[in-house]
């Protein structure tokens, strides 16, 4: 009898955690970005000279999820984030020809020029959701289409000259531009991902994100003629969300 007991309380434990999951949650996200951007004219953004690479930030938001099928199968999961986006440039000279074409004499042995741009966004994605378990816990995929605005662009700028005499060694920042007027306000592209998901509401996912308009500000040119820069983001998020409504 006490098994049975036993038996019932877990079915009915597990048929009510997978009633909440499966209606609308309200949560919170945060993680961190990986960000670079991309198109055939990115070397035109303002940031200087230097090989793009990724840069390292951080974004943090609010999540909601809506259950788009009675099985929990298909979720609508939009979420509001804040989201520090961005690149880095930076290269080297080190051949005594090149430096000595460069103006630097015979006592510099190495020259190094590093630029950090960070592009502050706030972000919509408005994935939709494939969940492989019932109630929407379990194993997901997501693809959906995101809109941002950037609400602040800053660089700083830093280069370093080292000699081959007992010249110190020299360290010097260029200032910080806070500069955003070279570059469109509005971003529109798309996010796809995977990630898991609990019964309880906490979560852990990955995802790309692929910008579709011009970083440039292009309204006075034809589609033709306009300038091609993309952001590009990954982003590793955890997560937790709550019962929120009927």
């Amino acid at each position: 009898m006490k098994k049975i007991a036993l038996l019932s309380l877990a079915i009915v434990s597990a048929a009510s955690a997978a009633q909440a999951q499966s209606g609308p949650r309200l949560g919170i996200r945060v993680g961190g970005t990986l960000a670079n951007i991309g198109g055939k004219d990115a070397d035109q953004v303002n940031g200087y000279a230097g090989d793009l690479q990724y840069k390292l930030g951080y974004n943090a938001g609010i999540s909601y999820q809506l259950p788009l099928s009675s099985d929990g199968f298909w979720t609508l999961a939009p979420e509001l984030l804040y989201n520090r986006k961005g690149f880095e440039r930076s290269y080297e000279l080190k051949d005594r020809s090149t430096l000595t074409a460069n103006g630097y004499g015979a006592n510099v042995d190495k020259f190094k020029y590093q630029n950090k741009r960070v592009l502050s966004y706030i972000d919509l994605p408005i994935p939709v959701r494939i969940n492989t378990a019932p109630g929407g816990s379990g194993l997901y995929f997501e693809l959906g289409p995101q809109v941002g605005y950037m609400v602040a662009s800053k660089q700083e700028t830093e280069t370093n000259i080292k000699y081959n005499d007992n010249t110190p060694e020299r360290n010097e920042k260029m200032g910080t531009s806070k500069e955003k007027e070279d570059l469109a306000s509005f971003d529109i592209g798309g996010v796809a991902g995977i990630g898991y998901q609990t019964a309880g509401g906490f979560s852990i996912g990955v995802r790309y994100n692929q910008g579709f308009k011009t970083l440039f500000d292009t309204k006075n040119t034809s589609a033709r003629n306009e300038p091609k820069a993309f952001n590009r983001a990954f982003t590793a998020q955890v997560g937790y969300l709550i019962p929120w409504g009927k």
